[in-house]
């Protein structure tokens, strides 16, 4: 198989659905027939816990904070994996909160997880990585590791700056590590068109990514009960009619990666 399209999804906002966007973008791949691999970089392990795999969060090691910290074990990435109905699964581990200090003392602190993906990812078609929503060494693993970034962000004005934060720090990532980091696409999150900022941010972040896809998903309760019951809106609430934008992300996504399409 040829080398895994790697997406990291990130904003260093919190409260943007960024873990929802995650879950819900690897469903919409997964239901176009795509293997996906989901890696859960986020200590507070929101993921792991919405995938139904909330005893890994807990497990003894090894865990991602093994593999990220120590080289010698980074070659049993494999063993950390959990088949999640819809994609396999890296779980998040309560020690990952204590890996930035770890991660920083090393020579590489940067490349440790794309290091520890190589020895499996040339099974999965998708590699989407949930971002802690803080900038720092977990960040910089997650965006030099894919070097493709999916946004998720608030129709509001907070995100003007949350934007600006992000780009700047993957400027200096590009700079400091000599690489590209493309933007796949904006998720304009948890959208209530009753609001008239709402509406005036949607027109603002369209015109600033002209270039970029851009994607509107509206605020559903379907889409919490989904992760509260373990799985993506495609297996928990295929009703939702934000399935169709996931849909069209996914769809989307594929083109930009070049995969031929899926045929029944």
């Amino acid at each position: 198989m040829a080398e895994p399209a790697k997406i990291a999804v990130s904003n260093q906002k919190g409260g943007v659905g960024k873990t929802a966007v995650a879950i819900n973008a690897a469903g919409a791949l997964n239901a176009r027939g795509r293997d996906v691999l989901f890696v859960d970089l986020d200590p507070q392990g929101n993921a792991t816990e919405n995938l139904g795999l909330r005893e890994a969060y807990d497990s003894e090691p090894p865990s991602l904070f093994d593999i990220l910290s120590d080289s010698e074990q980074r070659d049993r990435i494999g063993e950390l994996v959990r088949e999640h109905e819809e994609m396999s699964v890296i779980p998040s581990n309560i020690d990952m909160t204590a890996v930035e200090p770890e991660l920083t003392l090393s020579r590489r602190s940067g490349e440790q997880l794309a290091m520890a993906l190589e020895h499996i990812e040339d099974e999965y078609d998708y590699v989407i990585i949930d971002c802690p929503p803080f900038l720092g060494n977990l960040m910089d693993n997650a965006l030099f590791a894919a070097q493709n970034v999916l946004i998720p962000a608030l129709a509001e004005d907070t995100s003007k700056r949350a934007f600006e934060l992000l780009f700047d720090h993957v400027d200096a990532l590009t700079r400091d590590y000599e690489i590209s980091i493309d933007e796949c696409g904006v998720v304009i999150n948890r959208i209530d068109v009753r609001k008239t900022q709402a509406n005036e941010m949607i027109d603002w972040i369209r015109n600033a990514f002209d270039d970029t896809p851009v994607w509107e998903v509206r605020e559903r309760a379907a889409i919490q009960r989904a992760l509260s019951n373990g799985a993506s809106i495609f297996v928990e609430e295929s009703d939702c009619d934000q399935i169709e934008v996931f849909e069209a992300m996914a769809a989307n996504l594929d083109e930009q990666f070049e995969f031929q399409e899926v045929t029944a």
